[in-house]
């Protein structure tokens, strides 16, 4: 392993840049032999960086900033566009944008991935669980909703879309999923004991209510804290509990109100009256 050493001269040996040139080096493979280091070297006084980083082999120089009032991704589409229109760098040089926008982007690449072979899992599951491909339509067309009770959240708190805040969304589609299989196994369960159909959808509705609105209830109430954090830290929790918070209200209003409506008007037998 090699380590990076500085040494520096004592000041009765540094006062000029003759007594630099006059330091003694020794010759390999001589006895007692030594040259000066300004027979070595040419040693002047100039101006320039008092820190050389390097990256990948080459020089790097790094601008940072720290934003305030605006979301990261469209101060970096600007200052892209600006820096473009604006920066003429010589040939070999280039700009590589990083940071948390460099974060952020891998990661919106990796959940662009996740997030569609998560919701092909869940339908796969569901159909598997209710053998109707209607069923787990219905109940996977909840999960998107919460997208309003997230997004007016994040609105009404001053935030951003970011990362925690995506992860957020998909949390909170996997409690409103859980709560619409609450309700639909219920209803099939009475269809099963013989209820007619619009029957079994009013008392599956009305027997999943509690279950429904405790399951909500116990994640918004725990998060709640989190979403009304101001302190240190509260840049990363806050984000991801303010969409749970929000899109569990917009997607147990939903559950409880529009798919009764949707499993009674899509999941009807055609030979059933309504």
């Amino acid at each position: 392993r090699r380590f990076n050493v500085n040494l520096r001269l004592a000041p009765d040996y540094r006062h000029t840049i003759t007594d630099i040139a006059n330091l003694q080096i020794a010759i390999p493979g001589s006895a007692g032999a030594f040259l000066t280091l300004g027979e070595l070297a040419r040693i002047d006084v100039r101006q320039g960086a008092s820190r050389i980083a390097r990256e990948a082999g080459g020089r790097a120089v790094s601008v940072k900033a720290n934003l305030m009032g605006r979301d990261q991704g469209s101060f970096v589409s600007e200052a892209q566009k600006k820096v473009t229109e604006h920066v003429h760098l010589p040939p070999g040089y280039r700009i590589t944008w990083g940071g948390q926008f460099e974060n952020q982007q891998r990661a919106m690449k990796r959940l662009m991935i996740i997030v569609p072979a998560s919701l092909l899992g869940i339908f796969v599951l569901l159909f598997w669980a209710f053998k109707s491909l209607r069923s787990a339509f219905i109940i996977l067309l909840i999960a998107p909703l919460t997208l309003i009770g997230g997004l007016t959240g994040l609105a009404l708190s001053g935030l951003h879309l970011s990362i925690s805040a995506a992860v957020g969304f998909i949390a909170v589609s996997g409690i409103a999923v859980q709560n619409g299989v609450i309700m639909v196994e219920e209803i099939v369960g009475l269809l099963h004991k013989g209820r007619s159909f619009a029957e079994a959808v009013r008392e599956g509705a009305v027997l999943r209510l509690r279950p429904i609105l405790m399951t909500a209830l116990m994640a918004g109430l725990g998060l709640l804290p989190a979403a009304l954090s101001h302190g240190i830290g509260s840049e990363t929790q806050r984000p991801f509990a303010v969409v749970i918070v929000g899109g569990i209200i917009s997607a147990t209003f939903f559950t409880l109100v529009l798919l009764p409506l949707m499993f009674n008007r899509l999941a009807r037998p055609k030979h059933t009256q309504p």
